[in-house]
């Protein structure tokens, strides 16, 4: 396992590279269990591995080969962040915008006054939460 290191000092273990794993687990027909491996999953690639290399003749080879075949299929599918979610824990995790102390009290102030408009009647339901959708973005 190669290490890059951080502006902290902090050594942190190299991202797992999601066409890689797909390429291995494809590869997993030939010899199933690579793909696991490189993840750092080591038990499920040894599950995989030896019943494929030991009893290659045999229906449970059989399974480990369309199990990473499967694998292939599940990493294509669920895109780069979910990917990195489930293999990278280091890797940055999407973030929630945040906002200004007073954008968020303009914000308030806004929303109320919408609600006093409502209570008032001067605007209809459907209005008013237009309105709100549109402040909370």
């Amino acid at each position: 396992m190669t290490l890059d290191s951080t502006p902290s000092g902090l050594a942190l273990p190299r991202p797992k590279n999601r066409i890689v794993a797909i390429v291995l687990a494809l590869a997993g027909l030939l010899l199933p269990g690579l793909h696991k491996l490189y993840l750092g999953q080591t038990r499920w690639g040894l599950v995989y591995l030896l019943p494929g290399i030991f009893w290659a003749t045999l229906p449970i080879a059989t399974l480990t080969r369309v199990a990473s075949l499967c694998d292939a299929v599940i990493y294509l599918t669920q895109g780069d962040d979910r990917f990195h979610q489930a293999f990278n824990p280091a890797w940055p995790q999407p973030t929630q915008p945040t906002l200004e102390p007073a954008q968020m009290n303009a914000i308030a102030e806004s929303l109320r006054q919408l609600e006093s408009l409502r209570q008032e009647g001067l605007v209809t339901d459907y209005e008013f939460e237009q309105q709100r959708r549109q402040l909370l973005g």
